[in-house]
Order: C-alpha cells, then structure tokens, then sequence
C-alpha cells in the first residue's frame, strides 16, 4: 500500500518505521494502524531484514495515542484496529526496537512497551491518561506493563496517570537505555544491527518463547510453526517422509539420520 501516515528507510538488515504524524502528535488513526501493520509484515516476509526500529518523526512526540475518527466503509467497529499491530510487533519472530524520541502517552506507551526492546531519549515522557479521557486498554497495555514494571506500579501507572521521565523509566525498568536525543536513532539502529549478528532462528526462537507467555494456543501454534516446523522442515527426516509419500514406498528409516 501507500503510506500517507508512516516512513519507512531500510539500512541492511534494519528496517526503520517512523510514525510521521507530528504536527498531531504522532497519534495514530485508522490509517495509520493499517500502514503499521502493512510495514510490519513486509518486515516480518523479507529474509534479508533481521531487525526493525520503531519511532516518532519530529523531537518532541513518539507517540500520544489514538485519534479516534467516525466508522468507515473499511471498519465499521467503533475503536482503531491498533491491537493488530500490537499483536504483528509481539508475534514477529524478529525484534522491534522503540526509539523512544519523546512523549509516549496512552496507546502510545503501550507500543513501546510491546516492542522487545526500548531506547528513551534524555526527555522521553511516559504516561497511561485512560481513565482521564475515557479510555482504557485491558489487555497489551495492562498484562504486558506488569510483566515490565510489576503489578503495582502498572495500577500506579494506569489510576494515577502519573507522567514519568525518562531517568524514572529505566529506573522502574520500562525501557533498557537512555541517551541524548541527538544520537537516539543511531543508537536503535546500532543495537539492531548488533541483533542482526546474531542466529536469527535461535532470537527468533526466544521471542516466541516471551510471546507464548500470554497467548495461549496461538502462542504455543507460533512457536511450533514459526520455529520448530522450520526446523524440521530442513531436516533429512522430513525430505525422506516426503519423497517416500510421493513415491508410494515406506521410507527409509535408515535416511533419517545418515
């Protein structure tokens, strides 16, 4: 598709998508979420992309929520389809890196929390404002921010609406690292290309592990398909069952492990 509400610039093996709505914020709205989720699976469907960075365009603004809009023909349902890229960030067996350029408020924390690592520029805000507008997320932004910072302070975060700085973030252990704004970005894409080092199947193996947690038999369905299926797949057991089929012969057992 597109994009009208997204960047996209692709270094090696990084895949960097900004969010580049920041005369509003960095808000997504319907389209938005619909371009987030595209570059996603484009990320997750290329062999040669290992890593990708997440960020707010501007200096100011990572991401402050949703923008809610009336229904369209597209979906009718009254609230942004932002879980389906909360779900492709969690479920993607490569990681997704936060650079956390500014305020990440409402929708916008839980997306940086859902992503597997988080970078906070210097004067990074963190804050849950639901219940001061009428809004709430029980799910991502409720069971994921008491896996990050523990139960009572996540109850803290969503009652209070507290703001948070970026020092008390990586203090409460919501995000890994912070650093001067000015070298933010190179910092995330220095991390993901360390990433993309790595074995691909064995980080890929490890973060459907983390996802498995909470999402029952899709996320055990992941891993099995994801990593173990492909696994096997490669193996001389599954050629031979295969070809034996095809052949109408029983296979060999022998070529299993020769």
């Amino acid at each position: 598709m597109d994009y009208e509400d997204i960047r996209i610039d692709t270094e090696g093996p990084v895949h960097t998508i900004t969010i580049d709505r920041a005369q509003a914020g960095n808000k997504f709205r319907h389209r938005t979420c619909l371009e987030l989720f595209d570059a996603l699976q484009r990320f997750r469907l290329d062999p040669e992309l290992r890593a990708a960075v997440l960020t707010g365009a501007g200096e100011k603004f990572f991401c402050i929520g949703g923008e809610h809009e009336p229904a369209t023909s597209l979906d009718q349902s009254q609230v942004l389809p932002i879980v389906d890229v909360y779900q492709a960030i969690d479920t993607i067996p490569k990681p997704v890196i936060a650079a956390v350029n500014g305020f990440a408020v409402g929708g916008g924390n839980v997306l940086q929390n859902v992503c597997d690592l988080s970078i906070a520029a210097e004067h990074a805000v963190f804050r849950q404002v639901g219940p001061m507008v009428g809004s709430f997320d029980a799910g991502y932004g409720s069971w994921y921010l008491e896996d990050t910072i523990g139960r009572k302070r996540a109850k803290e975060m969503w009652y209070l609406n507290k703001k948070y700085s970026a020092a008390q973030a990586l203090e409460m252990g919501l995000v890994n690292e912070v650093i001067p704004a000015a070298g933010l970005r190179a910092r995330a894409a220095e991390v993901a290309r360390e990433i993309s080092s790595r074995s691909p199947l064995a980080i890929g193996g490890m973060k459907g592990a983390f996802s498995a947690r909470h999402n029952g038999v899709s996320g055990q369905a992941r891993m099995a398909h994801d990593q173990q299926l492909s696994l096997y797949l490669r193996t001389r057991e599954a050629h031979e069952v295969s070809a034996a089929f095809g052949a109408r012969r029983v296979p060999e057992d022998e070529s299993f492990w020769s």
